[in-house]
């Protein structure tokens, strides 16, 4: 379930200051972004983000792994349903979106042209989201394969939720999950090898 985007006063201040985070970095890019922001936010004082989270690269960081949640992306998937769920990531957004909640990929999607903020977004994605699915998938060199898949739903999503490329915008279990399905099972039983590698 995707975090909330508003920030309600009744909830524990550390967990309050995490979701103003996500709030704020899901809507301004990180650059612009300043803990007075987050702090304002959350109601607090600046100090107390400072102690909570050290800085505001480390908040990011937490904020990224909290929309997130890498341990919840693939939780029920195992074995030959694998392709079926990894396609069903493209469509992540959607309900949140629908619901006027936060997506899960919209803090990525507004930072990327920080030069700090995708260093930490790589690191992420190399240290969590890369070896997760490879765990899931029981191919021969499991992180290129993982790293391609990975690849073809950032680029599929980021086209279809942040460009909004129109042919894209078919609902899921149409054809785009369908083909989907089709290139990430292909990816699967390659095993990531190149033609003569």
């Amino acid at each position: 379930m995707p975090r909330r985007a508003a920030v309600k006063s009744t909830t524990p201040t550390r967990e309050r200051i995490l979701d103003a985070a996500i709030s704020w970095f899901s809507r301004h890019s990180y650059e612009a972004t300043g803990l007075r922001d987050i702090a304002a936010l959350a109601e607090v004082d600046v100090a107390y983000v400072h102690r909570c989270f050290g800085s505001k690269k480390q908040l990011f960081a937490e904020a990224v792994r909290a929309q997130i949640r890498p341990e919840e992306l693939l939780r029920e998937s195992t074995g030959d349903d694998i392709a079926a769920s990894l396609a069903a990531l493209v469509f992540a957004h959607d309900g949140a979106r629908d619901r006027g909640e936060i997506g899960p990929f919209d803090i990525m999607n507004h930072s990327l042209s920080s030069i700090e903020a995708r260093d930490i977004l790589r690191d992420f994605i190399t240290a969590e989201i890369i070896p997760l699915f490879a765990s899931k998938m029981g191919v021969g060199c499991p992180i290129r394969a993982a790293s391609l898949i990975v690849a073809y739903l950032a680029g599929l999503g980021m086209l279809r939720n942040v460009i909004d490329i129109e042919p894209l915008q078919d609902a899921s279990g149409g054809w785009l999950e369908a083909s989907s399905r089709a290139v990430i099972a292909t990816i699967l039983a390659d095993g990531g090898h190149l033609p003569g590698h």
